[in-house]
């Protein structure tokens, strides 16, 4: 997610939402490079919009548990966020991996308010997907990809009534403060880091529509080491997400957190019972990134309680 970094430059553009969304057209590869068996989705948003997804079915033999809508980020495209949700097959969740308009194979550009119409059609999709019909539904959001489902489902409660959880991943509460703790991270910016960041829209920040979300059960990922969506900025997503929710502490960089099996056993253990799963509470025992041990938890008493 390349966050506001350039924004000294960018005086003139007040309000402008575009400074949110950094496309990258076209695919560098698809999901047959990691042995992953999928289709490719063409949906149409409500204003003739063509968008591009992948769809990953559950692994062959593997019973199905539900269904992830997978919110990527605001970089590249799909295919760089593979890495979120590449792992949900084998365990039995089906996933549609969307682009927004001007990513990848998608066609316009984006920009507020028109993205959330590519969500809409997202959600439509899986209405009308047969092996959808009758398996749970949860929507992962990375990033601002968490950011737009947040303010999408607060605006449309039937959608929201079907969930089974929403798990956000490094999602910013806030897009202003966001910017201003990245420009206050230069001293070339960072005297200028409040006026600066009132050039960031905030309106439809997860921040503001979270309250809106009450009754959905919602598992927050927050990285310690993130650099980009500092821990603040997470724990001020947390007190403002209403009830059921879990705060989850990770470690590594910012949306890396399926990289290490600690998270993805988290994530699919609160799948299983979101009303009563707490996440791993044993999180000194859990490395910085930076160490070579990809899974800290090796035996039955310092596994996820």
């Amino acid at each position: 997610m390349k966050l506001l970094t350039t924004l000294a430059l960018l005086f003139t553009l007040s309000g402008c939402s575009s400074m949110l969304f950094y496309p990258e057209p076209g695919l560098p590869f698809t999901p047959e490079k990691a042995h992953l068996q999928y289709r490719d989705v063409i949906l149409t948003a409500a204003d003739g919009t063509r968008l591009h997804g992948w769809w990953l079915p559950a692994k062959e033999g593997v019973p199905v548990k539900g269904t992830v809508l997978h919110l990527h980020g605001n970089g590249g495209n799909l295919a760089w966020h593979l890495g979120g949700s590449w792992w949900l097959p084998e365990q039995g969740y089906q996933v549609l991996l969307l682009d927004y308009r001007g990513y990848g194979l998608s066609q316009g550009e984006p920009s507020l308010p028109a993205i959330y119409q590519d969500i809409d059609a997202a959600f439509s999709w899986l209405d009308q997907a047969p092996e959808v019909k009758g398996k749970p539904l949860i929507v992962l959001g990375q990033s601002i990809g968490g950011a737009l489902g947040v303010h999408y489902l607060a605006e449309h409660p039937a959608q929201r009534a079907r969930l089974r959880a929403l798990v956000l991943d490094g999602t910013p509460a806030s897009y202003r403060q966001v910017a201003r703790y990245t420009l206050s991270t230069s001293w070339l910016t960072w005297p200028v880091q409040t006026p600066l960041s009132w050039l960031i829209p905030d309106t439809d920040s997860a921040i503001n529509g979270l309250p809106q979300l009450s009754g959905t059960p919602m598992l927050i990922f927050q990285s310690m080491d993130d650099t980009l969506v500092p821990l603040a900025n997470g724990i001020s997503l947390y007190k403002a997400a209403p009830l059921p929710r879990v705060l989850q502490l990770t470690r590594g960089g910012h949306v890396q957190t399926f990289s290490d099996p600690t998270w993805r056993k988290v994530m699919l253990r609160y799948l299983e019972d979101p009303l009563h799963f707490n996440g791993l509470r044993r999180l000194a025992e859990v490395p910085n990134y930076r160490s070579p041990a990809s899974n800290p938890i090796t035996d039955e008493s310092e596994k996820p309680q």
